[in-house]
This record gives C-alpha cells, sequence and structure tokens, in this order.
C-alpha cells in the first residue's frame, strides 16, 4: 500500500530516480562492457554495436543476437528469438500501468522504451511504497539506459584494443544485481513463497521446454498461484 507522503517537485523525483538507480547503472556498465566487447568480436561494426544498445536496449537479448551473428545465423531467425526473449516486458508494462494510467501516450512510450527488468522491480517497489510523479521514473530508466550505452561504447572501443579482456568474469554482475532486487522486494511470507514457486517453475520449464517460455509461463502461473493464495485467504478470515 501506498503511503501518504506528499509528492516531491518533478525535479527532485527525477533526480531521487537517478540516485536509487545507482546500483544499477555500476551493473549495467560492467555487463554493457562484456557485451560490446562481444559484439565486436562477433564482427560488429563499432556503429552496429552501438545502434543495438540505442535501439534495442535489452541486455538478454543482445547478448543472444551477438552469438546469432557469430554463427551466421538467419536474421529472421535473431528477430524471433529476440522477440520470444523480450515478451516478459508485456508483464512488466502492464504491471506498472496502475501508477501511469493517466500520462498522455508521448509520456507512455517513453517510459516504455526504459523498462528493463532492473527498472521494473525498482520502480514497481517504490511506487507500492509511496507516491511517486512519473519524473521518478524517467530519471531512473533515462540513467540505467546511459549507463548501458556507455558500457556498450567502453566495451566497444577497448575490446579490439586490450587483449583478453573478454575472459574477465563480467558476468557476475547479473545475478548478483537481480539477488539484490529480489531481497528488497521480499516483505513477507507470500512474496518469499510466490519467488521461489517461481524460481522452481522456471527451472522445471527450462529443463522441459525450449526457448525462454519458461520465464514467461513461470511469471504467469507464479503470479496467479499467489493471486488465488491471497484471495483465498481474505475470503477465510471474512
Amino acid at each position: 500500500m501506498q503511503s501518504q507522503v506528499p509528492v516531491l517537485s518533478p525535479r527532485e523525483e527525477f533526480r531521487h530516480g537517478v540516485g536509487k538507480a545507482v546500483p544499477i547503472m555500476l551493473g549495467y556498465v560492467a555487463l554493457a562492457i562484456a557485451y560490446g566487447v562481444l559484439a565486436r568480436e562477433a564482427g560488429l561494426t563499432l556503429w552496429e554495436t552501438m545502434a543495438m544498445s540505442t535501439f534495442v536496449y535489452a541486455g538478454a537479448s543482445q547478448f543472444i543476437a551477438t552469438g546469432m551473428f557469430a554463427a551466421t545465423m538467419d536474421p529472421w531467425t535473431i528477430i524471433a528469438t529476440t522477440f520470444l526473449v523480450n515478451l516478459r516486458h508485456i508483464l512488466m508494462s502492464a504491471s506498472l500501468v496502475r501508477y501511469v494510467r493517466r500520462l498522455r501516450f508521448f509520456d507512455l512510450a517513453l517510459l516504455g522504451t526504459g523498462i528493463t527488468d532492473e527498472t521494473f522491480a525498482l520502480n514497481s517497489t517504490e511506487y507500492a511504497q509511496r507516491q511517486r510523479h512519473h519524473f521518478f521514473m524517467y530519471g531512473t530508466n533515462l540513467a540505467s539506459y546511459l549507463a548501458w550505452n556507455t558500457g556498450s561504447l567502453i566495451g566497444a572501443l577497448s575490446g579490439t584494443i586490450v587483449p583478453g579482456l573478454d575472459r574477465l568474469p563480467l558476468d557476475f554482475a547479473l545475478p548478483a544485481m537481480f539477488i539484490s532486487l529480489l531481497v528488497v522486494q521480499v516483505k513477507d511470507r507470500l512474496l518469499l513463497g510466490t519467488a521461489l514457486i517461481a524460481g522452481a517453475l522456471s527451472i522445471t520449464g527450462a529443463m522441459l521446454v525450449e526457448g525462454n517460455w519458461n520465464i514467461i509461463l513461470a511469471t504467469i502461473l507464479a503470479a496467479s498461484i499467489a493471486t488465488g493464495w491471497e484471495r483465498w485467504k481474505r475470503s477465510g478470515s471474512s
């Protein structure tokens, strides 16, 4: 439930959003450097490497697409694969719409392009705790976007200069960032149970279903189970 704390000015909300995004930015820079290095090694030019970060802006999809480019796979296969990987953003945007439903289409489009797993987790937590101006989300999304593109540029430029840079253990940042964001959101037994169920379903689905459908299916099933459990508890206590 949102607390009734007075909303700050748009400028202050934007600044708070940037400040809250600092941990995400640090993780994004490390991951994006790795992406930039791998993209150049896969044969992408500097402009192509940066275009993917600028217009696609989806870490998992960019890493997958880079590997597929390196394997010289069919362009339509790459497009279809990245589309499936990013389908989870539909669920994320649907979850956030209750906080920004009164905004203009232009604002909704800009905010929608900045949704990532990490910014979604941060924004959904912040907006659930207190009233927030949509400039807070602008600050979070823009800071994270700039960090990702900065890291991509560093990796793309240095990957061809510094030997062995691609072998640095930069991939630790993504799971570490997810774990920290998950811990922040788990505040009661219902949320803990939902997280555990989603994780178990996702792992099971990954072993049974090809592609990345396990993420979407686990999210839908875990959310449905948690919603049903919460409604059952309410009806039992009434």
